[in-house]
Order: structure tokens, then sequence, then C-alpha cells
């Protein structure tokens, strides 16, 4: 039995390190607030952000990545998008000229943030929901440990049963 590979136009959910993701937009620090306390109080980020593959171009989720940034997070959790597929659309949020796709890495790469809520990525096929615990995103993930470094011990310290552990 052969596995099916995702299509380059499938979404993949991955987690991804902050420092690898690029801003289009300003944040409202306000909204950043807000999102702080509920990650806080629920302990779980409830909708991935979106990025485009190749650049790291946040898409939708910049409050998120601000957010999870001040609680100290490593990684965000993120659906992966091929950008220029046609089902992906880039819309305004008020009245203006149509902003191309090109536009939007360009002032990513360049650090020329739009204004907050400029644009609108619509994605014609939608997502699952998925959400994630804030512990997975608190601890860097094994490739970005230097080596050398000490990893920490998965075995029940002597003397601990095995659900003193857990």
């Amino acid at each position: 039995m052969t596995s099916k590979s995702p299509s380059p136009r499938e979404p993949t959910f991955r987690l991804i390190r902050l420092e690898d993701l690029l801003e289009h937009e300003e944040i409202e620090p306000h909204k950043v607030d807000e999102l702080v306390e509920d990650i806080r109080k629920t302990k779980v980020v409830a909708d991935p952000i979106w990025v485009a593959a190749g650049s790291g171009v946040i898409l939708n989720g910049h409050h998120r990545v601000a957010a999870l940034r001040r609680l100290g997070a490593d990684r965000v959790p993120a659906w992966v998008i091929e950008y220029y597929s046609p089902d992906v659309k880039v819309e305004r949020w008020t009245e203006g000229p149509p902003i191309p796709k090109s536009e939007v890495e360009q002032r990513a790469a360049e650090k020329k943030l739009f204004p907050p809520k400029t644009t609108r990525h619509v994605l014609l096929n939608g997502f699952e929901d998925r959400m994630t615990p804030l512990r997975e995103l608190m601890e860097p993930s094994p490739k970005a440990r230097r080596k050398g470094q000490p990893r920490a011990s998965r075995s029940p310290r002597r003397g601990a049963a095995a659900s003193d552990t857990t």
C-alpha cells in the first residue's frame, strides 16, 4: 500500500519557530493583550496561523504571533500553504486597490509593514479545527537544540513511580 503525499496546494500543519517568520502587517497592541490573557487562561492556541510556504510570511495571525512572543513561546502552530495557489486570495479589509501577493512578500522581506488589518487572506478550501496546547510551543524543537546540549531525561527519578513523572 502506498501512502498519498500531499498535493502542492494542500495545507500542511507544522509547529514553526517564531524566529523563522516574517510579518507584513503591524499589530494593534490591545488585541495582543487580549490574546495573551486568553492563551494564559486556556493554555491553548485555538487557531493556527497561516504561513506562506518557502518565504515564511505570516498571512493570517500577526496578533497570535505577537502574543506567543510575549508569553515566551519558541514556536507557533501554523498551516503552511502554497501562497501562489489559485486557492489563496488576497482581499482588503477596507476600500482600496487590490494588493498583489508579490507586494505582501516584498513588504515582509523589506520590513515595510502595512497598517493593521490591511490584507485579508482567504483560502477557498478551509482548514480543520486544530487546538495546540501552549506547553508544546514553549520548548525548543529537538532540531533547534545545539549539539552537545543536554537533553531532558524521560526516565523516572530514582525511587519514583512511573506515574510520578507523567
